[in-house]
């Protein structure tokens, strides 16, 4: 088959599918904005396009959004139309529809079935908006900006032949009846890369030549940038009475200074910061002095990070699950995390990990310190963890064979139907 995959930052969900059905023999095409991406990527050919314009300078706030997401559907089909100009005809187009780049791309190719990667549907009431009272403003249009915020999504539903979703709560949040036609599926990790260590050490150059290994307290916190949608202000204000309580414990935090789920501080500072600052001045020099910042690193060295972890924090307001949270699990970390949809979808109480109310320091720091001092209680749970991580989630066997035959499926169908349900576990299937 001919397959294109479309996504402005590619690969990014599609890391592992792209490739995978490449080596399966079928012709794999992505369209891409990543300028400095190579025509080749294990097999699969990228064209890159880019944006004609730029936002309409004093447009309506309500339409800013949207007109970013037309003007990149524009480009696309700009160079769709290229590409079928050249003789170049899809079988299946496979698109993240949330920066509006597959608007038009069946305007293009009218036969081409298209699969959609359903991350996110924002609602005004339920999920992240409004979640955090310290950051959310009181707007009585909020119901009007979330429905512009989703029509282009909505106006791709129609066009769509099926969808997948990476866990069930982001595919509950789409509204009937394209909710019906979504599969879910999990993105999958590794679990024969990410997996336990015990024997593992590592040095930290750059912080002073720190060595740690797993006879250390180690508690560690992870997210692509840190910041209040993934629960960073949390942590920072639950560090200074976790580490007076742990004298021997170190922290170790990655992520970068920006903002990936919501703007970033006012006053033109970083959340990073604008926390650090915060919890440092409620803490000794000795305390501080256990806190490190690691910022983005190689994924092999987050994976020995995860591997050195006593206790491994996740938190998050309701909205898209991190990956991280499921690499976590796979490299058998006893974990705390927010009773947070979908953080509860994956965690279990007790069986897999421990869930805290997301603005519940005390809880947070009791269940921290309860961890460390219990280590057979770690080795229980992060033994389950995994577990639940291989059976579920594992990319070879759990989730890229059902991604493949989704995709593969696709072009078997007709617009409106209903998707197979071959080859899919009772544990990730819709209810």
């Amino acid at each position: 088959m001919e397959l294109l995959f479309i996504h402005q930052n590619f690969p990014a969900q599609f890391t592992h599918l792209a490739p995978a059905l490449a080596a399966k023999g079928h012709r794999v095409t992505a369209l891409s904005m990543r300028q400095g991406a190579p025509d080749v990527w294990q097999g699969v050919h990228i064209v890159k396009y880019t944006l004609p314009r730029g936002n309409t300078p004093g447009i309506h706030p309500w339409v800013g959004d949207f007109e970013s997401k037309v003007i990149r559907a524009e480009a696309v089909f700009r160079a769709a139309l290229e590409l079928k100009a050249a003789g170049y005809r899809p079988d299946v187009i496979v698109a993240h529809p949330g920066w509006g780049e597959s608007l038009f791309v069946k305007d293009v190719w009218p036969d081409a079935r298209l699969g959609l990667y359903c991350e996110f549907f924002y609602r005004a009431h339920g999920a992240d908006v409004g979640f955090d009272p310290e950051f959310s403003v009181p707007d009585s249009a909020m119901n009007c900006r979330i429905l512009v915020k989703n029509a282009h999504l909505m106006l791709q539903f129609d066009a769509a032949d099926g969808a997948l979703s990476p866990t069930r709560w982001q595919a509950d949040g789409y509204p009937e009846p394209f909710r019906s036609r979504i599969q879910v599926v999990h993105d999958g990790v590794d679990t024969q890369v990410v997996a336990p260590r015990p024997g593992i050490r590592v040095n930290f150059p750059g912080v002073g030549g720190l060595a740690l290994s797993r006879q250390d307290e180690v508690i560690t916190f992870v997210n692509r940038n840190l910041e209040p949608g993934r629960g960073y202000h949390v942590l920072m204000r639950a560090l200074p009475a976790l580490l007076r309580r742990r004298p021997k414990a170190h922290v170790l935090i990655v992520g970068g200074d920006g903002s990936s789920y919501g703007p970033a501080p006012a006053d033109g500072s970083t959340w990073k910061n604008k926390f650090a600052d915060e919890a440092r001045a409620h803490m000794s020099g000795d305390e501080w002095g256990r806190v490190h910042f690691l910022g983005h690193v190689p994924h092999a060295h987050f994976v020995g990070i995860l591997q050195l972890s006593s206790v491994h924090i996740y938190l998050t307001y309701p909205f898209v699950l991190g990956w991280s949270l499921i690499e976590a699990m796979s490299a058998g970390c006893a974990i705390v995390a927010s009773a947070t949809p979908p953080v509860q979808e994956v965690v279990e109480q007790n069986v897999t990990g421990r869930l805290v109310p997301f603005f519940d320091q005390v809880a947070l720091v009791e269940n921290v310190c309860d961890l460390l001092d219990s280590p057979s209680e770690r080795v229980r749970l992060g033994a389950n963890a995994r577990a639940k991580a291989i059976a579920e989630y594992d990319l070879m066997t759990a989730c890229l064979p059902r991604q493949m035959h989704w995709v593969e499926s696709l072009v078997l169908r007709r617009s409106g139907a209903a998707p197979t349900v071959a080859a899919q576990s009772p544990e990730l299937s819709e209810p």
